[in-house]
């Protein structure tokens, strides 16, 4: 009996070690086993932008606004059945799809859309809104303006859609200033869909009313902040709100809002046409979906394109870019997800999946999925100098943390891009940005700090370098150097730095 009790125990023990190993190997990013298949090739039909290359528009010989051209490759098909399923089948079928957030957070879309039915919304009588984000500022990023210059038939249905499921009684398209020519093709288009009466009273005839805005920004990189950009439309400066009230609640004009991306509104048409389903099937599990891809940097063809998630990164760069200048030997570095995400060495890049989770597990995030390559012929060291001096120059200075921070490490990088520092100092800047993270209004501050930390992570002994250079070319080798930049003898007078090497700025500085 003592014996079958000790096997009983034995046997349990091993299984329950056994589900605690399975359960410690998912924690955090991490996902279930799922078959061993390499993810990538789409085909062009399941292309959900099928008009990219104006491929459409000149088989047509229409403008990439015109309607009737749009509704050829699939556009404003069955809408009218999709809005009378009503807004718990939309939002079951957003989350049954798997959509992440294509605006650079990843935050799954049916169930942020949920957000804004909660029970006995139907209590707090008034307008309701979706507000899309077209800023598209985000170094590096391009795929936006790709969408509403091509196919902004699918943003505008997206829209509605989008509404529907969110019971909005109006939209407003925040686009960027500089896009002015954007912001007329899409102003062509809504204008078409009125006209055709699938927007405004009883919108393609269901019975549900919809009213589209465009509402045009002055370019600032903060107002990409959910917050910030309502503030915006209001007609106050953009500046970013303390969460909670989260826009859900009160957001723009005081009433319930949700902000959403370009990419993740347009896509949803073909998501409900197609069903949830199929778009579940590409790329990885809590990876799901094709994506669009901006390339640019030292490749061969800098490109936006549409391809399945969690591609390998080597594979896409190869496939639709024609590979790296001077061969992927050639390779420095890869920022994978735009200039906020930490950038990764050649030897990751030639292992990573392009999928949140995959970037994530190697320091690093899919971001807006805007690929910068660097090759060797780069100084990355130079890159970082300019993306930090950007960041400096769009914070809104409304908390400390990142209106300081910003600064320092810009003005941090204008030395060590020359070597004008103490190897200790490269250690203090980077103890800035861990506390600046976590502790600004917005994500700016984490915006600015992984960009640094990323080139500290992996380049390092490239920065320490340069400061040898530096010293060994002015004699400091044996000290004299003060830490930030100065040297003995050096001071100010009359507002004047004399006696004292004084670096140039990021957008002044050598080329």
């Amino acid at each position: 009996m003592l014996a079958s009790r000790l096997t009983i125990s034995r046997a349990t023990a091993q299984r329950v070690w056994k589900s605690t190993n399975n359960i410690n190997k998912r924690l955090f990013a991490t996902v279930e086993d799922t078959p061993n298949r390499v993810h990538g090739g789409l085909q062009d039909k399941d292309r959900i932008f099928q008009n990219l290359y104006l491929k459409n528009s000149k088989k047509w010989n229409a403008p990439s606004y015109d309607l009737e051209a749009s509704k050829k490759i699939g556009d404003w098909y069955k809408t009218k059945e999709i809005i009378l399923k009503g807004d718990k089948w939309i939002i079951d079928e957003m989350k049954k799809s798997g959509l992440r957030g294509r605006g650079g957070a990843g935050f799954p879309s049916g169930l942020k859309w949920s957000f804004m039915n909660p029970p006995g919304w139907e209590k707090n009588v008034g307008p309701r809104y979706i507000v899309v984000n077209a800023d598209e500022g985000e170094p590096g990023t391009c795929k936006d303006r790709e969408i509403i210059r091509k196919e902004p038939q699918k943003l505008v249905e997206g829209c509605l859609l989008a509404g529907r499921a969110m019971n909005a009684t109006a939209g407003y398209i925040y686009i960027r200033g500089e896009f002015y020519r954007e912001a007329e093709i899409l102003q062509n288009a809504i204008d078409q869909a009125y006209a055709a009466g699938y927007l405004g009273k009883d919108a393609c005839g269901s019975g549900y009313s919809f009213d589209l805005y465009i509402h045009r920004g002055m370019g600032a990189y903060v107002c990409g902040e959910e917050t910030a950009l309502i503030e915006s439309i209001e007609g106050k400066a953009g500046k970013p709100r303390l969460k909670p009230p989260f826009p859900a609640g009160v957001g723009l004009f005081g009433r319930p809002s949700t902000v959403t991306n370009v990419e993740t509104v347009s896509v949803a048409p073909t998501i409900l046409r197609r069903g949830g389903d199929w778009f579940n099937s590409f790329g990885r599990e809590r990876n799901s979906g094709t994506k669009l891809f901006c390339v640019s940097g030292q490749v061969n063809e800098p490109c936006t394109f549409e391809e399945e998630m969690s591609i390998p990164l080597k594979e896409l760069l190869e496939k639709h870019c024609g590979g790296v200048k001077g061969g992927w030997d050639n390779l420095q570095a890869i920022i994978p997800g735009g200039s906020s995400t930490p950038m990764l060495t050649k030897e990751i890049s030639g292992e990573v999946l392009m999928d949140y989770d995959d970037l994530r597990g190697h320091g690093s995030g899919l971001g807006t999925a805007a690929v910068i390559v660097f090759s060797k012929n780069a100084d990355v060291i130079r890159g970082i100098q300019r993306l930090l001096a950007f960041y400096k120059h769009e914070s809104c200075g409304q908390c400390t943390p990142c209106r300081e921070g910003s600064t320092y490490l810009s003005t941090m990088m204008d030395r060590l891009y020359k070597g004008q520092a103490n190897e200790k100092e490269i250690d203090m800047a980077l103890e800035i940005t861990k506390r600046v993270e976590g502790h600004s209004i917005c994500a700016m501050g984490e915006a600015f700090s992984w960009p640094y930390q990323g080139l500290v992570r992996h380049f390092k002994p490239l920065m320490l370098e340069r400061i040898k250079e530096y010293k060994t070319k002015n004699g400091l080798l044996e000290g004299g150097l003060i830490n930030g930049g100065w040297v003995e003898g050096g001071s100010v007078a009359n507002g004047v730095v004399i006696n004292n090497d004084l670096p140039k700025t990021a957008f002044h500085g050598e080329h």
